[in-house]
Formats: structure tokens, C-alpha cells, sequence
């Protein structure tokens, strides 16, 4: 089975949020067996277990189990409510220590590249870049040589229009 691309979250299997299992367990949106299930958050008043990609992609999860992969409300703004539907509804979340956050960039919400420490932003030469984002507060830029080190975590975006970085930090 061929797993959707899914164009805010590009790489759930470098992030951890999909798994590769050995033995095929059933979807319990789709009733089908599936090797790859989904391991990240997922919001809803049932207990839900082993989502399928498919189930995600095209929003059958969030509708049958009246849930959603990502909290509407911890995300930056956009314009475009069909952008937001997407993100919560039809695309895989990651997993934070608080509450997952979502950062938005060109009027559209960003790609999520994935868990980075200070030596990681360094490493793939962004770390200007996103020292330049106003909403990252002064406490969280003077502390960002500790991000990865212990207590603060990142979380870097990729919008996808102009290819700027952005991150999100939170604390254990």
C-alpha cells in the first residue's frame, strides 16, 4: 500500500508518528489490515488506536471518531478555513511535550521538518534564520543554545511557499 503524501507533515516516518509494523493489525476507521499505523496524537472521546494513512488522508478518521489530529486552536492564523480542515483533519500531527502548535508562514500553514535541538538548527544552517522570527520571545532566544540539552524542545516549519524556517520551543 502506497502511503499519501501529505503536504503539511512530508515525512511521518523521520518524525515517528507512522510506524512500519511487522504483523498487519485492522484499521479501526477502515476495517482493513494495514503494516503502517499512525502513533501520534489524536483528539477525540474515544480511545484510538493503529489509524491507517489512508483513513487520515482523506479525512475518514476525523470524521468517524469526531476527532482531529491537531487542536484548531494552537496554530497560527490563516485565512483560508479549508487550509485549517486540512491540517487538523487530513494530516498527521507530531508529538510535543505541551500541547502541539502549529506555525503558519504566506498565509498557509508550514510543513513540519521535524524535533531539533540548537546543534541541529546550526547543522542544516537555519539557525539565523529562525532567530529572526519575532514570535520567538527573548527568554526562548537567549536559552536557545540549551534547546535539545534538557528541558526545551524544538520543533522546526518549513513554510511552503517561501521556504523560510520557523520554530517552535516548548518546555518539559
Amino acid at each position: 500500500m502506497e502511503t499519501p503524501v501529505f503536504k503539511y507533515h512530508p515525512d511521518p516516518f523521520k518524525t515517528a508518528v507512522f510506524k512500519r509494523r511487522e504483523q498487519a493489525v485492522l484499521c479501526p476507521c477502515c476495517g482493513k489490515e494495514t503494516l503502517v499505523t499512525y502513533e501520534g496524537p489524536f483528539y477525540s472521546v474515544e480511545d484510538v488506536e493503529n489509524l491507517c494513512p489512508s483513513c487520515i488522508a482523506s479525512g475518514a478518521a476525523a470524521e468517524k471518531f469526531d476527532g482531529a489530529f491537531q487542536d484548531s486552536e494552537s496554530v497560527d492564523e490563516v485565512s483560508d478555513p479549508e487550509k485549517l480542515e486540512e491540517l487538523t483533519c487530513r494530516t498527521p500531527g507530531y508529538c510535543g511535550w505541551q500541547q502541539e502548535y502549529w506555525r503558519a508562514h504566506c498565509d498557509d500553514f508550514c510543513a513540519f521538518v521535524g524535533y531539533v535541538g540548537y546543534e541541529d538548527l546550526k547543522a542544516l544552517g537555519v539557525l539565523g534564520e529562525v532567530l529572526e522570527d519575532p514570535n520567538l520571545d527573548d527568554w526562548i532566544q537567549e536559552n536557545l543554545e540549551d534547546l535539545g540539552n534538557g528541558s526545551l524542545q524544538g520543533y522546526l516549519f518549513r513554510c511552503l511557499h517561501c521556504g523560510k524556517h520557523l520554530l517552535h520551543v516548548d518546555c518539559d
